[in-house]
């Protein structure tokens, strides 16, 4: 995988968790180096609503981005200009097997992902 660092939230002690439960969290990856690198994986009993993905050229050149669930591109070869941030803000859902992946060819790209983590455990 990527040389990116992922990092989740979301996951507090005082938080509410088990059946019923509903949790906005959030992840992200910081310094992505044109790669591949999953950002969200599905767990069993879980239903996931992601709201935004926000995307960063750190790098000080342009590039391009893409975003992959399983086998589908939700988009594919987005043209980003350098140090310019991206926002994509439509809402779908993943379910327990799904898995989002994100990719940018800049060799220093930022990426932030907010969702709602709805818990049938």
């Amino acid at each position: 995988m990527a040389a990116g660092t992922l990092v989740s939230s979301g996951s507090s002690g005082s938080m509410p968790t088990g059946s019923g439960s509903e949790r906005l969290c959030r992840a992200y990856i910081t310094g992505l180096n044109n790669d591949w690198q999953e950002i969200l994986s599905g767990t069993a009993g879980h239903i996931y609503t992601v709201i935004s993905i926000i995307f960063t050229d750190t790098q000080g050149a342009a590039g391009t981005i893409q975003l992959l669930l399983n086998d589908l591109y939700l988009l594919s070869t987005q043209s980003v200009g350098s140090t310019e941030t991206f926002v994509w803000s439509d809402k779908f859902v993943m379910e327990e097997d799904d898995d989002l992946d994100v990719y940018n060819t800049c060799t220093n790209g930022d990426w932030i992902i907010t969702y709602i983590d709805q818990d049938w455990t």
